[in-house]
């Protein structure tokens, strides 16, 4: 009799029912399961370390992750405007300096000095850390960045004991070949002064230090960042440096002298004033502070 491909054997039967039966096994599973994966030296000041940071947090990476991108999202160019760009965030100190001050005291060259590794950093007078600040606003700036489009890498994301030492910071950037580099930080002046600061790179050669390429575009860089910081934040520019400009040009500091990349600081506060400290400490301001930021950089990128 001629094979029927419609009828079928006792056995193809069986195999047939248990195939419907795994089936309806396996469905809510698969309506369940998600598609994702498991969720110093160049300071202001050094303080010993306070308590825990108040306020809310951005998410941290998963430690001794390798700082990546999400796969790109579908969307017009005007969604990500900031793709193919590449974009390395400082978060100025380590949560865990003050465990090791040893290995963060040692000398480090420069370029046209030597200077220590790291440091610490300030601390407000209620023992917010500004290791702890700078590491949730980078955080903050990376989600808003790769939002964007951008490629953002974290020199570091508290994935480490301490460091990295202000040269390393520096060849990160220089390696990555970024558009773009901003570090984190806080200021620890008098109580008396307030407000927040970009730091540019002054011109410096000697040494293994020529920031010659990079003193216009970081110029224009922090330009961008004063004037988008403080609309994000509705805060003003330092009133004890600067003259009101909210620009200052340093050529003591390591990560800077070092850079081959547009590179400044973002002094985001005094975090020994009590006003600025207290706008630091808020996860809210925080996030404004990140959004300004963010600003700053796209705006700078667009030219």
């Amino acid at each position: 009799m001629p094979y029927d491909q419609n009828q079928r054997t006792p056995d193809r039967a069986r195999r047939a029912r248990r195939g419907v039966l795994a089936a309806a096994l396996l469905l809510p599973a698969l309506l369940t399961t998600g598609c994702g994966g498991p969720g110093g030296a160049d300071a202001s000041g050094s303080t010993p370390p306070g308590g825990g940071k108040p306020g809310d947090t951005a998410p941290a990476s998963p430690p001794g992750s390798a700082p990546t991108s999400p796969p790109s999202p579908s969307g017009s160019d005007e969604d990500r405007p900031l793709a193919g760009r590449t974009v390395v965030v400082d978060p100025g100190h380590n949560p865990g300096n003050f465990r090791h001050t040893s290995e963060i005291g040692r000398q480090v060259d420069v370029g046209t000095h030597r200077k220590e590794c790291d440091t610490t950093g300030t601390a407000t007078q209620a023992g917010y850390r500004e290791a702890d600040f700078t590491l949730d606003v980078a955080r903050r700036l990376r989600s808003l960045l790769e939002s964007r489009g951008a490629r953002v890498l974290l020199t570091h994301d508290g994935d480490r004991p301490f460091g990295p030492c202000i040269d390393e910071r520096a060849r990160f950037g220089n390696e990555a070949r970024a558009d773009a580099v901003v570090s984190v930080h806080a200021d620890g002046s008098a109580a008396g002064n307030r407000g927040f600061h970009v730091i540019l790179p002054a011109r410096v050669e000697g040494g293994g230090a020529d920031t010659s390429a990079i003193v216009g575009p970081s110029r224009e860089l922090g330009e961008h960042l004063v004037d988008a910081f403080a609309r994000a934040t509705a805060t003003g520019p330092a009133d004890y440096l600067g003259g009101g400009t909210g620009i200052d040009v340093r050529s003591d500091l390591g990560g800077l002298n070092l850079s081959t990349v547009p590179k400044v600081f973002v002094e985001c506060g005094n975090m020994r004033n009590g006003d600025d400290a207290a706008l630091l400490s808020e996860g809210s301001w925080r996030q404004r502070a990140a959004e300004g930021m963010a600003d700053g950089i796209g705006a700078y990128l667009a030219h």
